[in-house]
């Protein structure tokens, strides 16, 4: 309660005529991220009050949003130059509280009520800060696709109290054993993760999506889904075990053929975004198992691809706002062009197939090992979804960084500004890694 307090009274500070307001800002949201760190949490729920509470997974979501929050300010440089500078500002800070009280509601309704609520800033800032007219598609696929997901999940949790009064994470709850009841459970999380076949929204989205909007779908909004169901999987663990076998397999698939629709992408963007959805295939396998390995890999696989994710747009956005323009035909021979940053590019796409000394290769390790102990056979799969992930990802770096350069003129370097984006993003990726004795 105190962080959600801290953040509604820091909502008014966007409106007054502060001269470096965005810095303000910015530093204001790392205090509040020291603050947080600061919280004694334990394995359940702690830290309760006001029907809040904390435990492992809502700690390093809400860590992760405050983080991609402060750096979605860094990013928008472009828009700190405009007029409605300060409604920018008020749309992220509204973001940032939506998310961590999604991260703490211990009610199942008040979860979804903000869960819903989290799409309206992002389609704010998709039409209000997006780049073509075809964002307004894009937003309406993205309002729709969560709409009709997510209205049988509601219908379900009015179901729930009506035969049990109450809607708390922490109650015993009677369930019928029946496939439609897990369907409406467990959709309106698929298709936010999303799961292959419900995708469709997500390559719209971001490509259409200015970095800020970019950057908390790839870092935040794809990890609700994720969150949504490990909550749910904790209160009804026979559904899952019954019917879970459905979305693991339609996963594997998926993730398959999306490495492949990968590879034939002509926008730099609509690749990152592709990648997205077969690492949170991935994700959903991890889950979907149920092991503790499981559970801890696609736990991990949240965190590191929300950094390594968001980290990718902004390379793409910075070359961006040299060229002007996303497809691969123009972003051609940067090695020449920005060589300061094609180590980052090297990293980020190295850190994206999943190489050590990254959280990601461990995630994937986890997940792994969870999925053999699920179904033996589903290693042929993962050798599959592990190859394709790595031509992509080499791809990307080889088609962007290598090639002739197709202009006349010449541009300045990096600025400070990109770099410290980059190195913010980069830095948690290979530090966790050192800390995973803590997990067990």
């Amino acid at each position: 309660m105190k962080l959600i307090f801290y953040l509604v009274f820091m909502t008014p500070l966007v409106f007054l005529p502060v001269k470096n307001l965005w810095w303000l800002i910015q530093m204001i949201l790392i205090i509040s991220m020291l603050f947080f760190s600061m919280f004694h949490i334990e394995n359940y729920f702690s830290s309760i009050s006001y029907f809040f509470g904390l435990d492992f997974y809502s700690y390093g979501l809400i860590m992760l949003t405050i983080l991609i929050i402060s750096l979605m300010v860094i990013s928008s440089n472009n828009i700190k130059l405009t007029y409605y500078n300060f409604f920018f500002l008020f749309m992220c800070l509204i973001l940032c509280l939506v998310l961590v009280i999604i991260f703490c509601c211990l009610n199942m309704f008040m979860m979804y009520v903000f869960f819903e609520l989290s799409l309206i800033p992002l389609m704010i800032l998709i039409f209000g800060w997006g780049y073509q007219p075809e964002r307004l598609i894009a937003g309406l696929y993205l309002f729709f696709y969560t709409l009709v997901a997510s209205l049988p999940l509601l219908v379900l949790l009015i179901y729930f109290y009506m035969s049990n009064y109450t809607l708390f994470f922490d109650m015993k709850y009677n369930f019928v054993n029946s496939f439609i009841v897990h369907l409406f459970l467990v959709f309106a999380f698929l298709v936010k993760l999303p799961m292959f076949m419900v995708h469709f929204w997500l390559p719209k989205a971001h490509v259409q999506a200015p970095i800020s909007g970019s950057m908390i779908l790839a870092g935040l909004l794809l990890k609700i889904g994720g969150y949504g169901i490990l909550r749910f999987m904790l209160i009804n663990e026979l559904l899952f075990l019954n019917y879970s076998f459905l979305w693991f397999s339609l996963s594997m698939m998926g993730a398959i053929l999306v490495s492949l629709i990968c590879l034939v992408q002509g926008d730099v963007k609509c690749l990152i975004a592709y990648s997205s959805i077969a690492h949170m295939s991935l994700c959903i396998m991890g889950l979907m198992s149920m092991s503790k390995l499981g559970v801890l890999g696609s736990y991990f696989l949240m965190i590191s691809h929300g950094l390594c994710s968001s980290g990718l747009f902004c390379l793409a956005n910075i070359s961006y706002e040299r060229f002007s323009s996303r497809s691969f035909f123009f972003n051609k021979g940067m090695l020449g062009f920005m060589p300061s940053m094609c180590i980052f590019w090297f990293m980020f796409c190295s850190f994206n197939m999943g190489c050590p000394p990254s959280l990601n290769f461990l995630s994937e390790i986890l997940i792994l090992n969870s999925m053999m102990s699920y179904w033996y056979n589903c290693f042929y799969y993962f050798l599959f979804i592990s190859f394709f992930s790595a031509c992509f990802s080499f791809y990307l770096f080889s088609f962007t960084q290598h090639g002739s350069w197709n202009f006349l003129y010449s541009y300045s370097l990096g600025y400070i500004r990109e770099y410290l984006l980059l190195i913010v993003h980069l830095f948690p990726l290979m530090l966790l890694l050192l800390s995973m004795n803590s997990f067990y």
